[in-house]
């Protein structure tokens, strides 16, 4: 019987043990029920106060898009668009559909504020047409304001808008800069047989003739080509198909004697 008498007491001490263990776990699921209604009170309370809706919206990175045109796009109204419900690359990608507008990023800072960084197409040529100078981007697309050429990008001559200037516009994106800065002008010169052709006109007094389609990949090597040719002597330098030389002017037999 002794044995059964130990299981007995051993049962009653362990009651108390059992009870605390329970209260504890009941205290712990009302702690947790008052801090989630407490959670959703504050979450109600805030969907319904101006603080959950953007405060300010932040424009940078814009030049030639305004401000309320990048706003525009994205759809947020300051103190209506909610600021939880943003969806940041949703937004990105509407504003990046835009021809101006290479990138956007949008970025989200509490309590309710949202900025937004554009990076346009940049300035790749000055296109002239009726004694005035427009930008040409790197895209091909042309901005309708008039502007100043400066020496950063070449003058285009006889382009109209098309395929052509934006396939143009895209090859001369891909030219190392040394070599771009190198181009004076690039004149749209098609011949029957050749609608891709254009001849540049280069800083260091040589002329260049070449096609649309293979001009970056052939004019990357202008630099080497250059230094391979008579010296104090300029001329044509053919990059159309294959690659030679045409002196502007060709000696006379007195100056091949001396």
């Amino acid at each position: 019987m002794k044995p059964d008498q130990d299981k007995i007491v051993n049962i009653e001490e362990r009651i108390p043990k059992i009870k605390e263990q329970r209260k504890q776990k009941a205290n712990r699921r009302l702690i947790t029920f008052i801090i989630l209604f407490f959670f959703m009170m504050l979450v109600i309370i805030y969907l319904q106060t101006p603080i959950s809706k953007v405060s300010t919206v932040e424009i940078t990175g814009n030049q030639n898009v305004a401000k309320d045109k990048i706003i525009s796009l994205s759809s947020i109204d300051a103190g209506e668009t909610e600021y939880w419900s943003l969806n940041e690359r949703q937004t990105e990608q509407i504003i990046e559909k835009h021809n101006l507008i290479k990138k956007a990023q949008v970025f989200k800072s509490l309590p309710n504020k949202v900025s937004i960084s554009v990076e346009e197409y940049k300035n790749i040529a000055f296109l002239q047409k009726h004694n005035a100078y427009y930008s040409v981007l790197e895209n091909g697309q042309v901005l309708s304001d008039e502007v100043t050429p400066t020496d950063q990008a070449p003058i285009l001559n006889g382009w109209t808008k098309g395929d052509k200037l934006v396939q143009m516009a895209k090859q001369l994106d891909t030219l190392p800069d040394a070599v771009k800065k190198l181009i004076s002008e690039i004149n749209y010169s098609p011949q029957k047989s050749k609608s891709w052709n254009m001849k540049l006109y280069m800083n260091d007094g040589h002329i260049v003739t070449a096609s649309i389609k293979t001009f970056a990949k052939k004019m990357s090597k202008y630099p080497i080509i250059v230094k391979e040719l008579p010296k104090n002597q300029k001329g044509i330098v053919h990059l159309e198909v294959g690659t030679y030389f045409e002196p502007l002017q060709k000696k006379s037999k007195k100056e091949e004697k001396r």
